[in-house]
């Protein structure tokens, strides 16, 4: 599996837009992504095992509740799996709680960017596994987590804050919080 400071491997996907529900129809629903369509951009790029299934509704949900959140922070959510782009158009047109989603769903159904990253599992389908990845394509953090167990959109951002100050964070650090500073250890 690739981990930090692996470069985040070049792809070309589907997926579904993040048109708004009332604009959305089958026509209009599907764009391209590759690895440079969010440039200048920091990624929290997340796969949950499939579509229409209990613990990844509410993932994608908490991740859509946060999105301008992610904004402020120069980044942009990408969900998927390697649901085709037509089932995750169909989840969220049939999932009530879905009909809002505010970011791209990403369909890989060949798996190529699923097996470059190495989260396929035994079945074919993917590890819940998200990477948070730097403008330059770097991934800088992995959480892989059993299917059962969904993921905090809040300690994505409270990781993501810390990756973008650039310094060294201490446990449970916050943004607002003091950073390490080296030159001033107290022993």
């Amino acid at each position: 599996m690739l981990t930090i400071n692996d470069k985040f491997p070049d792809f070309e996907l589907t997926a579904l837009s993040d048109i708004s529900f009332e604009k959305l129809n089958i026509e209009n629903a599907f764009i391209k992504i590759n690895q440079n369509t969010y440039k200048d951009k920091w990624k929290v790029i997340f796969f949950y095992p499939k579509d229409f299934t209990f613990v990844c509704p509410t993932e994608l949900v908490g991740f859509a509740n946060l999105k301008s959140e992610f904004e402020k922070r120069n980044t942009q959510i990408l969900g998927g799996s390697v649901d085709s782009e037509f089932v995750h158009w169909a989840w969220r047109v049939y999932h009530k709680p879905l009909n809002n989603l505010n970011f791209p769903l990403l369909s890989d159904i060949k798996r190529e960017l699923s097996n470059s990253l190495g989260i396929l599992n035994s079945d074919g389908v993917t590890n819940r596994a998200l990477f948070v990845v730097d403008p330059d394509n770097i991934i800088r953090s992995v959480i892989v987590t059993d299917p059962s167990v969904g993921r905090n959109p809040q300690e994505v951002l409270r990781i993501l804050d810390a990756l973008q100050t650039g310094e060294l964070c201490p446990c449970s650090w916050v943004k607002g919080n003091d950073v390490i500073d080296i030159n001033n250890i107290q022993i």
